[in-house]
């Protein structure tokens, strides 16, 4: 299997504080997990590089991407709040996630590689159009979901964020189209941090029902996340049938990991990929690209990470070659 690998030195860059949980050893802890794993050398490093500025664009106001841009050069200390600082460096490297994760796109578009896990921050999920929050600065997985629309002309494309916190930009952002569905699991919204992503939220005029949010009460642990993904999210999905599939890879939800009260085992996250990678198996040729949000706690993040990837790399199986038709792409 072909596994594409989106990281870079700069994405340490980023320095927000000393105490601040969105640390740049979020990554050194990863990349040491993967190595100890065997499966960083399985995986194919990818080129790439920022993008025009002009893509943020494309779904965030410009004032907020000039804002982002200016709070960086004058040296602030953080922009939207203080949960999410900056420091000079901050848009560049912001810039440089987005890059990314559009690159990996094209890597599997192309056929270069099947899937791609990148291990990009600031993570981008709390982004709106015209707001940074959340540790967030520009919504990456969005702005790649617009990518793949755009280049490609995909008229399905899926989001599953499984990040413990509802990823409320994303759903802001498509809330109103239909050709890109949005699903969360998460924390219930009365318990915890963005406060949205009730189950009523299903999306907005001809976007209904393209927005899928399944809250999870507090103390909810395998066997919750388990019936959630059989008896709402892989059935929408199957319904949905995406030409390609992005994850929002939030790794937050962890028993151990002090940001949520959600009880997930390490182990979890090998049978959540699964699920999910059969789905792309079955719509769209096994075409995944995942990309890095939240996870905290650096001893459970990173064997986390491992066994995410190490599903990832998995074969995709010939009967699921056989059943995706090519009219199922326009490229």
């Amino acid at each position: 299997m072909r596994l594409g690998w989106i990281y870079h030195e700069d994405f340490l860059k980023h320095d927000t504080g000393e105490d601040h949980p969105e640390q740049p050893a979020r990554l050194t802890v990863i990349i040491e997990a993967l190595e100890q794993a065997g499966l960083l050398a399985k995986m194919i490093p990818l080129p790439f590089r920022a993008p025009h500025p002009i893509v943020l664009t494309w779904l965030h106001d410009a004032t907020h991407v000039a804002l982002i841009r200016l709070a960086c050069k004058k040296g602030m200390a953080f922009v939207g709040s203080v949960e999410t600082p900056v420091c000079p460096c901050s848009y560049d490297v912001a810039l440089l996630a987005v890059g990314g994760v559009m690159a990996a796109c094209d890597a599997v578009m192309n056929g270069q590689v099947d899937r791609a896990f990148c291990a990009v921050r600031p993570p981008g999920h709390h982004a709106e159009p015209d707001q940074a929050m959340g540790f967030c600065l520009f919504n990456n997985v969005a702005i790649a979901a617009e990518h793949l629309i755009r280049r490609y002309s995909l008229q399905r494309v899926a989001i599953v964020d499984f990040d413990v916190h509802h990823g409320n930009g994303t759903q802001k952002i498509f809330e109103e189209r239909s050709d890109v569905l949005f699903i969360s699991i998460h924390e219930d919204p009365l318990h915890l941090f963005p406060g949205t992503g009730r189950a009523e939220e299903q999306g907005i005029g001809p976007g209904k029902g393209y927005t899928l949010n399944v809250p999870m009460l507090p103390g909810s642990g395998d066997a919750e996340y388990h019936e959630a993904f059989n008896r709402l999210i892989i059935p929408r999905l199957d319904e949905f049938a995406p030409q390609f599939l992005l994850l929002s890879a939030g790794f937050d939800a962890l028993l151990y990991d002090r940001m949520a009260h959600i009880n997930l085992t390490p182990e979890s996250y090998t049978w959540i990929t699964r699920q999910l990678v059969d789905v792309a198996n079955r719509h769209c040729r096994g075409r995944v690209v995942s990309v890095l949000e939240g996870g905290y706690e650096p001893y459970v993040l990173g064997p986390s990470v491992a066994n995410h990837v190490a599903v990832l790399l998995e074969e995709i199986p010939a009967e699921a070659e056989r059943a995706v038709h090519a009219d199922n792409y326009v490229i």
